[in-house]
């Protein structure tokens, strides 16, 4: 299995590299998963996940697609800074990424979200997803002391983005599910999937739901 993605643009290398840095930038010590089938790669990252059985946070991921310049076959989950670390530098005419030899073992790897089945519910706002997550940003700085450890972040950081606020209202009564939770809304927002005055598309299958945007999709399990 080849530890090489061949994309068709270089310009393409730039837009993952910018994903993959913002996903980094939400956990310093993330993985990213690439499932790659016939011409198409997948790059998943996390953004929100449970800690132990009694953690109510959401499992949030992100998830950029990219073109490949042939077939390939490829499902590997790989360090963020290891993929980070091998990509051609900016002022490089290169469309290949070399990912790293060693695997990482992260537990939310193994949930796959459904490739397709999936059924259009309506479309939110997404400056209401930016507001949701700036007050869910500010709430989670303003409650959690200095020196708190990693069990009281985690208890807070669940109940901020575990919840269900307005900017889902839209969606009342189309879901056949829980509601979304705020977490989606911080995931679109930190990713860089949110463009001003653009709606977000959101579908659903079983219990994940989808936000859509151009920039890429947020897939929640709720």
């Amino acid at each position: 299995m080849s530890r090489l993605l061949p994309l068709t643009d270089p310009r393409d290398v730039a837009d993952l590299r910018t994903f993959l840095t913002r996903a980094r930038g939400v956990d310093p010590q993330g993985a990213v998963r690439f499932q790659a089938r016939g011409r198409a790669v997948g790059a998943y990252v996390c953004v929100l996940e449970p800690h132990g059985l009694l953690d109510r946070t959401p499992t949030v991921l992100g998830l950029r697609t990219a073109a490949l310049a042939r077939e390939h076959d490829l499902d590997v989950t790989v360090p963020l800074g290891g993929v980070l670390d091998r990509m051609p530098r900016q002022d490089q005419e290169q469309a290949e990424v070399g990912l790293p030899p060693v695997d990482a073992a992260v537990s939310w790897a193994g949930i796959a979200p459904p490739l397709s089945g999936w059924t259009p519910v309506g479309a939110v706002a997404g400056d209401a997803l930016r507001e949701t997550a700036r007050a869910g940003i500010a709430e989670v700085a303003r409650t959690v002391p200095t020196d708190a450890g990693a069990a009281v972040v985690d208890t807070v950081r669940s109940q901020v983005w575990g919840r269900s606020s307005g900017w889902a209202e839209p969606l009342a009564g189309r879901l056949s599910g829980a509601p979304v939770p705020d977490g989606a809304a911080f995931a679109a927002y930190s990713l860089g999937f949110l463009r001003p005055g653009a709606e977000v598309a959101v579908a659903e299958n079983g219990r994940w739901v989808r936000l859509s945007t151009p920039g890429g999709h947020v897939l929640a399990k709720r």
